[in-house]
């Protein structure tokens, strides 16, 4: 199957005064996926947004949203966020008890299912699941608040999950979220990911040149 390196904006970072103008800026530029960060204040200290602003936006742009869901006993709003939008819904595995079944349900919905790992959090959380998710988001920031540095030990937690895959033949994403910007992306991307997200390295200045440098980077590694 042939695979694309993918940037995903977080508009998290987005100026929400002008939010329509920033994800035309981004998808215009070449953007494929938008990521939207739910959070609860209970799973993380920070409150996001909800249903209601992504319904609002997916009528801005056709791109794929991906949804992480930042938030306590995620099961509960599965079908809400795909309803309103959502092409993929991730979750954390520290928050969702059931998580084999979490994952059925987002996949009931008709869309892709994601797990998520705090840098804490080991691989062997994934090892009886594996098999029922499209993708892996390793978190390379603990999860909550914009803005930080990149955790170095990330890198080989990147790299042995693409090993376990490529063992495994599975055709997984494996996405990172945290510190992505222009010193870290080359590090992500040989290490094995091929889904990158970005805040603030996108959504300061030129919207429209920050995404297309990343792009032009982003193109010269073949994807996983």
């Amino acid at each position: 199957m042939e695979r694309n390196n993918i940037l995903a904006p977080s508009i998290l970072s987005a100026d929400f005064n002008r939010l329509g103008d920033d994800i035309r800026a981004v998808t215009d530029a070449g953007a494929e996926y938008l990521h939207i960060d739910v959070m609860d204040g209970m799973f993380v200290p920070s409150v996001s947004f909800g249903m209601p602003v992504i319904a609002s936006i997916r009528k801005e742009t056709s791109c794929f949203f991906d949804v992480h869901l930042m938030m306590e006993q995620p099961e509960r709003y599965i079908q809400a966020f795909a309803d309103c939008g959502a092409d993929g819904i991730t979750v954390h595995a520290e928050a969702s008890t059931h998580l084999h079944r979490t994952l059925q349900a987002i996949h009931a919905c008709g869309v892709r299912a994601g797990v998520a790992l705090n840098p804490a959090t080991p691989l062997s959380a994934l090892d009886y699941v594996l098999d029922d998710v499209d993708m892996v988001l390793i978190m390379t920031v603990n999860p909550g608040f914009g803005g930080q540095k990149y955790i170095p030990q990330m890198t080989e937690k990147i790299r042995s999950l693409r090993s376990i895959a490529q063992e495994r033949g599975l055709p997984l994403d494996i996405e990172v979220d945290g510190g992505i910007n222009a010193s870290t992306i080359r590090t992500v991307l040989e290490a094995g990911a091929n889904i990158c997200v970005a805040g603030s390295a996108v959504f300061s200045n030129d919207r429209a040149e920050n995404v297309k440098r990343f792009l032009d980077v982003m193109k010269e590694y073949t994807a996983w």
